[in-house]
């Protein structure tokens, strides 16, 4: 018998879970049947499959609800599919093309969770009646006196609280997360203890609608003709070559430059307007603080010491946080190298999140 103990829940309750025809979200599923709820799937989708390159391994493709509904059958609960095509293009699709032309380097996996899957499904799920929405994401909520805690996973190889900072309280109090103490070895152990068809199912690698991995074809599609060519510069301005458009290089690239220097160069910044990719030395990506915008608070503090992340694969470091008017300023402890504007700076204190926000160095 899987545990999962909450006290808020009991059996016979509804509850819905997101399924995204992988591996973690099925599981979660088919746990809470076992336990004794009344278990409600529901997928989204969420962009036409015609329009994009199909490619095995890619979440939320035509495959993956269909393997959705093949668990829900065989766990014997409903499955509803919802049509989400418009609100995650213009919310997800559209942000993301229009980040990278600006420069940036955005995460759709957020914005996602942050205005589709935590908003509009969330809603669903309410008006449905469900006691709780279920998701298999690698995090874990911890139930406190003063309402539920973000933490990051057991399993700090699989954690994914980096791209959940975005979730306000209000949401992580109806949120849950069953597989926060697991490890994937033992998600997929109990997948095959159930029998379920997608046991041995791949890992999602890519953005899922950028299925092909080359998201500068995807910006072609949606901004055809703006991709413009331009200059290799070095921090004097002096051009150095040339680039076939500023959304093939990211801050902190050394690889695939194509020019000649006596020592290593990188990205420093891309200029949208001049369409420059402006290089030096490592010295130059040196950052010791950063301006965050729309910031979300799990923490009532105002002025902090903790541990940020600004990558989702980096460990966190030591910084202060201070709560401005628009945001915050994050101070680190020793200069941080490769911070991008449009990524995400994350707070933790130990594995607790204690929010996050959008970087504009």
């Amino acid at each position: 018998m899987v545990k999962f103990e909450d006290s808020f829940l009991k059996k016979g309750d509804t509850v819905v879970v997101a399924m995204s025809g992988g591996v973690d979200s099925s599981v979660v599923a088919a746990m809470m049947v076992e336990l004794g709820y009344h278990v409600v799937g529901m997928t989204l989708q969420l962009y036409d499959q015609g329009q994009f390159f199909k490619k095995k391994g890619a979440c939320c493709a035509g495959q993956d609800i269909y393997d959705a509904r093949r668990v829900a059958d065989k766990m014997n609960f409903p499955h509803y599919i919802l049509d989400y095509e418009s609100v995650f293009k213009e919310q997800v699709i559209d942000s993301f093309v229009d980040d990278y032309l600006k420069g940036s380097t955005p995460i759709p996996c957020v914005k996602c969770n942050q205005k589709v899957k935590f908003k509009d499904l969330l809603k669903a799920s309410k008006d449905l009646g469900a006691k709780a929405l279920m998701t298999g994401h690698y995090v874990q909520r911890i139930q406190k006196s003063h309402g539920a805690e973000l933490h990051r996973a057991h399993d700090f190889k699989k954690d994914q609280s980096y791209f959940l900072f975005t979730t306000t309280q209000d949401q992580l109090d109806y949120l849950r997360f069953p597989l926060g103490g697991l490890s994937k070895d033992q998600t997929r152990d109990i997948a095959k203890r159930y029998d379920l068809p997608v046991a041995d199912k791949p890992d999602s690698q890519d953005i899922c609608f950028v299925p092909s991995g080359d998201y500068t074809k995807v910006i072609e599609k949606f901004r055809p003709g703006a991709l413009e060519e331009g200059d290799i510069v070095d921090l004097d301005g002096g051009v150095l070559g040339r680039h076939p458009g500023i959304i093939h290089f990211t801050v902190g690239q050394r690889k695939g430059l194509h020019i000649s220097s006596p020592y290593p160069l990188y990205v420093v910044r891309l200029d949208p307007i001049l369409h420059q990719v402006v290089v030096g030395p490592k010295e130059a990506l040196a950052v010791h603080h950063i301006q965050l915008t729309d910031v979300n608070w799990l923490t009532n503090q105002d002025d902090f010491y903790c541990c940020v992340k600004v990558r989702s694969a980096h460990q966190p470091v030591p910084a202060r946080v201070k709560k401005t008017d628009t945001g915050a300023m994050v101070t680190f402890e020793s200069p941080e190298y490769g911070v991008s504007s449009g990524q995400a700076c994350v707070f933790y204190d130990g594995t607790r999140v204690l929010g996050g926000g959008w970087m504009t160095t």
